[in-house]
């Protein structure tokens, strides 16, 4: 009989206590919840990381990457992510409902591309570029003006028409009267440009700034038709923006005067 009882609880003390953990477990799992729900409120109340995105010409990116980072270190916890490239491509992208916070276009032209279609807020003028010829460091074709790149014998890499640069260098050539037959016509003034720096062409129209941010790898040459093609680049806030606010802040970091100084020393001009 004493061997019968002691089976019995042999037998019945795990279930209870095996019953008293799964009691324990479901008592337990309403406070993880709360704490779930707590971390979602703060996190939604502003708490956790946030992300800001950019869409912004390629002609921006050396500028805006800094700026980013100043950013970044002023908002802690917050990232900016960029999406640079040719501002035709970049509207397109918006309009066909791409999610971004910031829009900043080579032209104004290219912004009205998102206005017209109510996705932004009123536009703001914050820089204005101008071309220069590059020419490779030791300029074996001998180009010295704008004149030279309707020679035949010189191989020339433009922006495409659609793009800011583009349409840019189609209002100089027209002022100085003259044809320009390109070797290749690239989607973004950064890829224009790559083409002198590899030696595949002997000049291409590109924006000063981009010279500039070669850091030697090119020469520019200045030319006084540049002077009637000089691009506004036009900043806003997008109506979709997923991180409004953030959107609103980093605006008004291009548009101080930190954002101003280091977009003047990259080459930019004031508008």
């Amino acid at each position: 009989m004493v061997f019968r009882r002691l089976s019995r609880w042999a037998i019945a003390l795990p279930v209870a206590l095996a019953l008293a953990g799964l009691s324990g477990c479901g008592s337990g799992q309403p406070a993880t919840s709360s704490t779930a729900s707590a971390s979602s409120s703060a996190a939604s109340a502003g708490g956790g990381a946030k992300e800001v995105t950019v869409f912004a010409a390629a002609s921006l990116t050396g500028t805006f990457t800094e700026l980013g980072k100043t950013f970044e270190a002023a908002h802690p916890g917050t990232t900016v992510k960029f999406n640079f490239g040719s501002s035709a491509t970049l509207a397109q992208q918006i309009v066909q409902g791409a999610p971004a916070d910031v829009f900043a276009a080579a032209s104004p032209a290219t912004m009205k591309t998102v206005t017209d279609a109510s996705l932004a807020s009123a536009p703001t003028t914050f820089v204005r570029n101008k071309l220069e010829i590059a020419v490779p460091k030791d300029n074996p074709a001998k180009v010295d003006e704008l004149k030279d790149l309707a020679d035949s014998k010189v191989k020339v890499a433009l922006c495409a028409e659609q793009v800011p640069c583009g349409a840019a260098a189609v209002k100089a050539l027209d002022a100085a009267g003259l044809k320009v037959k390109p070797v290749t016509l690239e989607q973004d003034v950064k890829a224009t440009l790559t083409k002198v720096e590899l030696g595949e062409v002997d000049a291409a129209l590109v924006y000063k700034t981009d010279v500039i941010a070669s850091a030697g790898k090119v020469r520019g040459l200045e030319f006084p038709e540049a002077d009637k093609a000089i691009n506004d680049y036009p900043i806003a806030t997008l109506a979709k923006a997923p991180a409004g606010d953030l959107a609103k802040q980093f605006v008004d970091l291009v548009l101080s005067p930190q954002g101003k100084d280091v977009l003047t020393k990259a080459g930019f001009e004031a508008p």
